[in-house]
């Protein structure tokens, strides 16, 4: 056995599959559980009481998190004029128009969330088919189609989190990095499944919030206390 394998082995014998955590217990968990060289990234992933194929029970929403992510988030900004200046002073790593979506045409993403004024999304649209599938198309309704291009870039800076229910009715998102403290691995969750309550749909019937599970990028998926979890927010 390769002694990766042999630490993914003892990392998954150091979790119960069975039981329950508190938040806190979970996080301590996760973080001596974490076995990588690297300093892996910890996501929560949330099962929602809803059926996205139904318009009205579609859960889609953006937060930013206390505690941000503990990673250079690198932002693009489409925009021309005064909004190219507001976007540059907030500190937006590539603004432009024509000319990112020619060199996003050639295959360049080297960005992590894309924002546009409204009066560019016209010229975002040519290459709507390349940057949906990454999750990277501009929209209103997460903030990232706005005039406000200064406020939505130091947001996306300080660890803005968009959110979107998958088909089987699952919402993973980043909560920040194994190094975090636990207390604000904890805030971060917190402020996650906050925002997944307020997004609830009023279409939604029975049990929203159905279970929740906290894992670091290379360890074990570890089961929440979901009442534990809601009672906090």
């Amino acid at each position: 056995m390769s002694k990766s394998a042999s630490k993914h082995t003892a990392a998954l014998s150091s979790v119960d599959r069975t039981k329950v955590y508190d938040l806190g217990a979970a996080l301590d968990v996760v973080k001596k559980a974490s076995y990588a060289k690297f300093d892996e990234t910890v996501d929560i992933a949330v099962k929602l009481g809803v059926d996205p194929r139904h318009a009205d029970q579609m859960v889609r929403g953006a937060v930013v998190l206390p505690n941000g992510l503990g990673k250079d988030v690198r932002v693009l900004v489409f925009a021309k004029g005064e909004k190219e200046k507001e976007a540059l002073d907030a500190g937006a790593d590539y603004v432009g128009a024509d000319d990112l979506v020619t060199k996003i045409q050639g295959g360049w993403f080297d960005f992590d969330t894309a924002i546009a004024t409204p009066d560019m999304m016209g010229v975002v649209g040519k290459i709507g088919k390349l940057l949906g599938p990454r999750g990277l198309m501009p929209n209103p309704k997460v903030g990232t189609v706005t005039f406000e291009v200064g406020k939505a870039v130091k947001e996306s800076k300080a660890g803005k989190v968009e959110f979107r229910v998958e088909k089987a009715g699952i919402v993973h998102a980043p909560v920040g990095k194994v190094s975090f403290d636990a207390e604000k691995l904890k805030g971060n969750v917190l402020s996650i499944v906050e925002a997944l309550v307020k997004a609830k749909p009023s279409a939604a019937k029975g049990t929203y919030i159905k279970k929740i599970s906290v894992s670091s990028t290379m360890g074990p998926g570890i089961n929440l206390d979901v009442n534990e979890v809601t009672s906090q927010i």
